[in-house]
């Protein structure tokens, strides 16, 4: 046989080892859990989010299986910050030339995502009200990859995750601090400035999406829910 061929081989049959040895962690895990039935509810600190890590927890290690991202829209990079006065001016509606979108995912309030969006510069929605939100919860759970992020007005993608750390402790670190929070390698600058002097948030049409609140681990961008729940338009 090829020299090259059975190096080609050997290669293949480490690779296969390791796939069963994966697949032995998972499968039992998967096979002895079954999905909660999750409850709308106000009370935010227990059961969505230990439902949600019981179930997400059967497929962190076979979400490594999969590439990160398959979308072909460039996100991550470094921040791109822009002008208040060029991006936040008075339009025909507040911030934004438009109203968000009337069929809103994820089964946001449409009157308090309008609020936010488009006629608001320091207001958020609750701590928490993205774990209200059955729809997300289970959009997140299913997910094949990194979620993408559509601006509630433009339907521009915003944000995709996660890139670089698993659903678990994106959810983690969103529950902790009571939105979900984006890095900058999940951002898609393109679409999404940060204003300077007060982290603001937004997205290129003038969209408020929330807050840079950085930490030790870096920059952290605080969003509201309401703000990318948005659908996909080709405009």
């Amino acid at each position: 046989i090829d020299p090259s061929v059975a190096q080609q081989i050997e290669k293949m049959n480490a690779r296969n080892s390791i796939l069963v040895i994966m697949a032995a962690i998972v499968m039992p895990i998967s096979e002895s859990y079954q999905p909660p039935s999750l409850q709308m509810t106000s009370d935010l600190t227990h059961s969505p989010r230990r439902d949600f890590l019981k179930t997400v927890s059967a497929v962190t290690a076979a979400a490594f299986l999969r590439p990160q991202i398959t979308n072909a829209v460039e996100v991550g990079g470094k921040p791109v910050y822009g002008s208040d006065k060029e991006i936040m001016v008075n339009k025909s509606h507040g911030t934004t030339e438009n109203p968000v979108q009337a069929n809103l995912r994820y089964n946001v309030d449409a009157k308090t995502a309008d609020k936010i969006c488009s006629y608001n510069r320091h207001f958020a929605e609750y701590s928490g009200y993205f774990t209200s939100s059955k729809s997300y919860l289970e959009a997140l759970r299913t997910a094949d990859g990194p979620l993408t992020y559509y601006d509630s007005v433009s339907g521009k993608p915003l944000f995709i995750a996660p890139i670089g750390r698993t659903t678990e402790s994106f959810f983690e670190e969103s529950n902790y601090h009571g939105w979900p929070s984006f890095r900058d390698e999940e951002v898609v600058w393109e679409n999404v400035r940060i204003l300077k002097n007060s982290g603001e948030t937004v997205s290129t049409g003038g969209t408020h999406l929330g807050h840079n609140l950085p930490d030790k681990k870096g920059n952290r961008y605080c969003i509201n829910l309401v703000s990318i729940s948005g659908n996909p338009t080709t405009a």
